[in-house]
């Protein structure tokens, strides 16, 4: 039966079940139901009498009921893959009221070489921050700040799982193991093209180890190039711990990740465009990280020298030169 007759069937039942999650379909349709499974070429939804099994190729967008919820003053998130679009506010909100909105999905990122921060990208635990804050670490443990009871409550998770690396991009997803009965506070992904240059935003994150550290400013310009790539520039405050961290609208939605500043003038941070965040999420199957093979997520092993092998080869040639003994 193809997709279209099942839409068909599916609204003559009558929408009998009460729909939770929906697949809008390319070929003008919606199913409603309970996603049970998400692979990488398809998408497995109960739909109250049967189980469907839909090509991801037959699929225009994902809206799980367990997205983020929306207030009035808050646009309906879209999920694309593992992450939620299009879920910030309608109207610009103030920092102050951000800062208490947000502040849950805000983590610190520990490991045994430093501190940087990250920021979840759904309740599941999947989160994201700066391959340089991870880089050569194993053991990583995220600071979680719990809203209970209108207070944040700290609690650590040690059990954090490497799934994708980009040094390129600098940029890593990271998961918090063994934690499926919690669900933790994601915010939005925003849209860089919609980001004007002298819009306010904000961060947060744990400069020099100050967990909970909020900064704001402006957007500077939104392609200055610096080693080779496009990155936001703003007069937010950045310093070493804000690494990995979000760096927000004010519609409360993440439109870059800090990542760097100039260290040699005051209000020269810079932020990782939140498009080259999609793209990492979008295919992080390619940059998914193994440690079985050193070379994957991007991380390849130097060459040998060239004069070692100039060396190697000499010795050779010497070796089937030399006659031999009678």
């Amino acid at each position: 039966m193809s997709i279209r007759a099942v839409v068909a069937v599916f609204i003559l039942a009558g929408l009998c079940l009460s729909p939770a999650d929906q697949i809008r379909l390319k070929e003008s349709g919606t199913l409603s139901g309970k996603i049970l499974t998400e692979k990488a070429d398809r998408v497995f939804i109960d739909v109250g009498y049967t189980v469907l099994d839909v090509p991801r190729k037959s699929i225009l967008e994902i809206t799980k009921g367990d997205a983020p919820k929306a207030s009035k003053n808050k646009a309906k998130a879209v999920k694309k893959g593992i992450y939620y679009t299009g879920g910030g506010r309608r109207e610009d909100g103030s920092v102050r009221e951000l800062v208490t909105e947000l502040g849950a999905s805000v983590v610190q990122v520990k490991s045994p070489g430093g501190i940087g921060s990250g920021f979840f990208i759904n309740q599941d635990g999947d989160l994201i921050t700066n391959f340089h804050v991870i880089e050569g670490e194993s053991r990583i443990t995220v600071e979680v700040y719990h809203m209970r009871d209108g207070r944040l409550e700290r609690k650590s998770y040690p059990d954090v799982k490497i799934v994708a690396l980009n040094k390129f991009a600098d940029l890593a997803l990271l998961r918090i193991e063994k934690a499926a009965r919690e669900k933790f506070e994601s915010v939005p992904l925003g849209d860089v093209k919609e980001l004007k240059v002298g819009e306010r935003v904000f961060a947060i994150g744990s400069p020099l180890g100050l967990e909970r550290t909020v900064t704001q400013g402006i957007i500077s310009t939104k392609t200055r190039l610096m080693t080779g790539s496009l990155y936001l520039q703003t007069t937010a405050q950045i310093n070493p711990g804000n690494s990995g961290g979000p760096l927000f609208n004010l519609r409360g939605e993440v439109v870059g990740v800090t990542n760097m500043k100039i260290t040699s003038g005051e209000g020269l941070g810079f932020a990782i465009p939140v498009e080259k965040v999609k793209y990492f999420l979008d295919y992080s199957d390619a940059f998914a990280y193994d440690n079985d093979n050193p070379s994957n997520g991007y991380r390849y092993l130097a060459p040998p020298s060239r004069g070692k092998a100039v060396k190697n080869a000499e010795a050779k040639r010497k070796k089937s030169a030399k006659p031999s003994a009678k």
